[in-house]
């Protein structure tokens, strides 16, 4: 298989396994919000989290391919870097929409996850992948 034709393979399973987790994400953040009246801020960060532990037993099964020789600790301690970093870039584009530009916090998680789903690919097959 060419090189661009399994890029796309590979960028269609991290999206299904994006699909899935945006779905975690987005449904705990919205029962956590207007069922438990935590505020958006908090109940984005949470979901979140929820979802990156999903989302690191997936795409490391079925989306990307370890680095030989790399340590599974080592390959936690990445994901967890990366996604913290997705979690500043997700709270910091959420935050603006909401405040300044006044949308609705659940459209405003649709646009943050857009954009931090394409830092999110990148960044992994940079970091983690062979």
């Amino acid at each position: 298989m060419g090189r661009v034709k399994r890029l796309c393979v590979q960028f269609g399973k991290f999206g299904l396994v994006g699909m899935l987790c945006f779905g975690i994400d987005y449904g705990f953040m919205i029962a956590l919000t207007e069922l438990l009246h935590m505020e958006y801020f908090v109940s984005a960060a949470v979901s979140f989290v929820a979802s990156v532990i999903v989302n690191y037993v997936l795409s490391m099964r079925y989306v990307f391919r370890g680095r030989k020789g790399m340590r599974k600790l080592t390959e936690i301690g990445i994901f967890i870097t990366l996604s913290t970093l997705g979690l500043v870039l997700n709270q910091m584009i959420m935050w603006i929409a909401v405040e300044f530009f006044h949308i609705f916090y659940a459209w405003a998680k649709i646009f943050a996850t857009l954009l931090v789903t394409v830092y999110n690919f990148i960044s992994r097959k940079i970091f983690l992948e062979a």
